[in-house]
């Protein structure tokens, strides 16, 4: 599947991804054949409701899916390796030194009892053996890189005497100390007050622009998507159902869901009134059958979407898995 013009390999080319957990009322498939690619320096964004799948499938990405979850399917490769053949061990090694991650919180990524130069030379030393002199020559490199000011100051300090925001450039830092090809962002700025999370998403686009970093970010906020994605992927019920550019998904939308969610989104011109909303909830996932899991909350359904839906190709670029798309 195409969700970005893209030249030569992609950096990361997922197919077929499916990943189970075994509930009481019975299996539940929170990733359902899952296929997208991200090309080196751009940004893919996950975009749904919470409990769409978005963290499932990064969590089956990075191969720390726990219990009783289980990826069952599909194939990811980064740069051309195939990760699900990997062990634990050798898992170990890519996280951190190929692909790095950015979590919501960045009190639940940092150790209040460590400096934050010291979580940083941790990672170097695991993944590069550095040590001395080189090693906190690095570790101010980077902190300057995410512009912390006065880094050497800075790096002696505990997680505590920071700002959410700079807290978070910390983490961001940890991110690209072993400079990754892969960074996956799930919701980094949500914790974070609209003015910093404005500095932070300026922050992320330069590191990408300087290193040639792919990325993968999960976000409910289509302001943000419109901000740092290249390409997008609308998710539902544990489904893809739109890929395109970032443009062409906010400007011409081919799934309801897609729409629903944009309509959702209150008009900074339009007169504050009662809030759009998308009637009803997410469908639970264990049972679920093969038609379209949306139509239930969809205003264009008809009776053919309780069969498996096509997917349309509205461009080289975009597709919807839509009857209607």
């Amino acid at each position: 599947m195409i969700t970005a013009e893209m030249v030569g390999p992609p950096l990361l080319a997922v197919r077929g991804l499916r990943t189970e957990f075994a509930t009481r009322r019975g299996v539940a498939v929170a990733v359902n054949d899952v296929s997208f690619d991200v090309a080196h320096g751009t940004t893919l964004g996950l975009v749904g409701e919470s409990g769409s799948g978005k963290s499932v499938t990064c969590l089956s990405l990075l191969g720390l899916v726990a219990e009783p979850g289980r990826v069952v399917a599909g194939s990811i490769c980064l740069e051309g390796d195939d990760l699900e053949g990997l062990s634990q061990r050798e898992m170990r090694k890519v996280l951190g030194r190929r692909i790095a991650t950015i979590l919501q919180d960045p009190m639940s990524s940092l150790n209040p009892a460590f400096t934050i130069g010291e979580q940083i030379a941790e990672v170097l030393r695991i993944h590069h053996g550095m040590t001395g002199p080189a090693l906190w020559k690095r570790v101010e490199e980077v902190l300057d890189k995410v512009r912390i000011p006065s880094a050497r100051t800075r790096m002696r300090e505990y997680p505590h005497a920071m700002s959410g925001g700079m807290r978070q450039r910390v983490v961001a830092a940890m991110a690209i100390a072993c400079e990754p090809a892969l960074l996956i962002a799930d919701e980094p700025t949500t914790a974070l007050d609209v003015t910093t999370q404005a500095a932070f998403l300026k922050l992320l686009r330069s590191l990408q622009r300087e290193s040639g970093l792919g990325a993968i970010f999960v976000t409910h906020d289509f302001a943000v998507v419109a901000r740092v994605c290249d390409s997008v992927a609308v998710m539902y019920a544990g489904r893809i159902v739109e890929t395109g550019t970032t443009q062409e998904v906010l400007t011409t939308p081919r799934h309801p869901y897609t729409r629903a969610l944009l309509d959702s989104v209150p008009k900074i011109e339009e007169r504050l009134g009662r809030l759009r909303t998308i009637p009803g909830q997410p469908p639970a996932l264990a049972g679920l059958d093969e038609g379209c899991a949306f139509r239930w909350r969809c205003s264009e359904a008809e009776p053919q979407c309780a069969s498996i839906p096509p997917r349309r190709t509205a461009s080289a670029t975009q597709s919807a898995l839509c009857w209607h798309g």
